[in-house]
């Protein structure tokens, strides 16, 4: 199965209904990297006027798992793709809306031998939060397998 850069954030958006709920914007998604957008919005904000923590993570997360399909999308008739832990550290104060950048930690090509050897493969995606001005706000790394279809 293949997937493109605009379905990836079509699929996650009909399929998780928190992506929906927070509005997330899907800017860039392909095996490289994915790129998501979560608009400042009053509802969602914290005690010090910036984005909530779960919000900030669930854009995170989502980035991470865009990534995930953009990357081993072609991989979905043999192997469920689940994220097994999540490390999150929160470096500076968020204000506006807030973009999330998620980068895969290992080659496309190593996950899939290990898959190919029978093996559940790991593998992390580093997701960096950044304000407007640039700043990294926070920093999410998301550790993925990829559990073979029994």
């Amino acid at each position: 199965m293949s997937l493109e850069q605009k379905s990836i954030g079509e699929l996650l958006a009909e399929t998780v209904p928190m992506v929906k709920t927070l509005k997330l914007e899907y800017l860039e998604t392909t095996p490289e990297r994915a790129v998501l957008r979560l608009p400042d919005q009053p509802e969602y904000r914290n005690h010090v006027g910036g984005p909530h923590a779960g919000a900030m993570f669930t854009l995170a997360e989502s980035a991470s798992g865009a990534i995930v399909l953009a990357a081993f999308g072609d991989q979905l008739g043999r192997a469920v793709p689940l994220p097994v832990t999540a490390q999150t550290a929160f470096k500076k104060i968020a204000r506006g809306d807030v973009v999330a950048t998620a980068t895969l930690g290992r080659p496309i090509a190593d996950v899939v031998a290990e898959l190919d050897a029978g093996k559940r493969p790991e593998f992390p995606v580093e997701v960096a939060v950044t304000r407007g001005d640039g700043a990294v706000t926070t920093e999410v790394t998301v550790v993925w397998t990829l559990r073979p279809n029994d």
